[in-house]
């Protein structure tokens, strides 16, 4: 029978020193648990140690160091301990079992950013052209890195996309709704080559879509600023009146009711001036569709007016031959508002909100020509707009996309800014 030692206080267990001598470590017994032991090295260090029988044989098992096990957990892991083997269970085996499980789970555990980097070298190749690389890329790295970046695929949850996507949810809509669908396709990648199981945290439907608000609503009352029909006219004929490439630009932006990126990468072999047509490919457009912009006399004139900088594709280019960036022609219409409010006037401001116009803007004032000022039907301004149309049945029949009447359309819209 184990001979009976008294339980030992947590003073007294704070007391306890190294009697010193050739033994390295020094063991006591504390009581309250048979076997259970105090070791002191002979620097001091302290750890709990339990002697125990188990399988015929002595061992001695770590129950962690002290005083961050206190005296009395010491005691209750003991006795956890026991209990075990008691039931035939060694906790050394059990133990190690444990780590070794955990190992792998760590080593099949990937976080996201490994996730992202895997997933891009594999797929974004397919993308279009590398500007389209860098801006998924960028994407990414501004704003789900840095909130879940270091988390594991296997973890991430809802909560997780929300607490991710709600920042630019309301003030970015467009880029959010990008990087939500980027986040979703790397997931997906993840499932499927096994580091993650069940569902997609970051599907929309039937999903996100019951925690955020939809895009499109947002989208319809966050409206960017727009010239006003009334101010259209006088807008574009103080336009005319500015020198610089960043102005032709915009001119040509105006006439063709294109997005900006549409007009800053616009290049020669785009341009098929016989035909009077503008061709962007399908890489270039934001629904990714190929995408023809009828020209007429004076968006033509404006692009055979630009200086051809040798070794550069684009049209309108910045020093050096780079392509414009989309602040330089943003800047062109702050100065016009600018100079307007110094010379008394109100400054070219949107008539819902009051914020002065912006270049995306003027394409919300050509949709607003067509839609009040003229019987065009609303489908052929949409797709002047390069939007997508009708439902998916409806574009599968649909094999034009109306050029030739869009070009009568573009004529009127240039008498309306008063171009002729």
């Amino acid at each position: 029978m184990p001979k009976l030692v008294s339980e030992l206080s947590p003073i007294e267990v704070k007391r306890l020193s190294h009697p010193g001598g050739a033994r390295p470590n020094a063991l006591f017994a504390v009581g309250g648990v048979t076997g259970l032991h105090l070791q002191i090295t002979r620097n001091g260090a302290r750890s709990w140690i339990l002697r125990a029988t188990i399988g015929g044989k002595r061992r001695d098992l770590g129950l962690g160091g002290y005083p961050d096990v206190t005296l009395a957990q010491a005691r209750e892991r003991a006795r956890e301990a026991k209990d075990k083997i008691w039931r035939g269970i060694d906790p050394v085996e059990e133990r190690k079992a444990a780590r070794a499980a955990l190992a792998a789970a760590q080593k099949r555990g990937m976080t996201f950013t490994d996730a992202f980097e895997k997933y891009a070298a594999a797929k974004l190749g397919e993308l279009g052209t590398d500007k389209d690389r860098i801006r998924w890329r960028s994407s990414i790295e501004r704003h789900v890195l840095p909130h879940v970046g270091e988390m594991l695929v296997a973890d991430l949850t809802v909560q997780d996309m929300v607490r991710m996507l709600e920042p630019i949810w309301h003030e970015k809509t467009d880029t959010a709704s990008r990087v939500r669908a980027r986040v979703e396709a790397i997931l997906s990648w993840a499932i499927v080559a096994g580091h993650r199981s069940g569902d997609n945290p970051a599907r929309w439907r039937g999903n996100l879509d019951a925690l955020l608000p939809r895009p499109g609503k947002i989208a319809d009352t966050e409206n960017w600023p727009a010239v006003s029909l009334n101010a259209a006219a006088p807008w574009f004929a103080a336009l005319r009146k500015r020198d610089g490439i960043a102005a032709r630009a915009l001119e040509f932006l105006t006439l063709c009711a294109s997005r900006s990126g549409e007009v800053r990468g616009a290049t020669w072999d785009e341009i098929d001036a016989k035909a009077k047509v503008w061709t962007i490919s399908a890489d270039r457009m934001k629904a990714g569709k190929e995408h023809r912009v009828p020209l007429t006399h004076e968006a033509l004139s404006i692009v055979e007016a630009m200086p051809r900088h040798a070794g550069s594709p684009y049209i309108f280019t910045a020093p050096r031959g780079a392509q414009f960036s989309d602040m330089a022609i943003s800047a062109v219409m702050r100065r016009m508002h600018a100079d307007a409010v110094k010379a008394g006037e109100k400054g070219w401001l949107d008539a819902r909100s009051g914020r002065p116009a912006v270049p995306h803007g003027l394409r919300s004032t050509f949709r607003d020509w067509a839609a009040e000022r003229t019987d065009y039907p609303r489908d052929m301004a949409e797709i002047a707009l390069a939007h997508t149309v009708g439902s998916a049945v409806e574009r599968a029949y649909r094999r034009g996309d109306m050029m030739e009447k869009r070009r009568a359309m573009m004529v009127d819209w240039v008498k309306f800014l008063g171009a002729e």
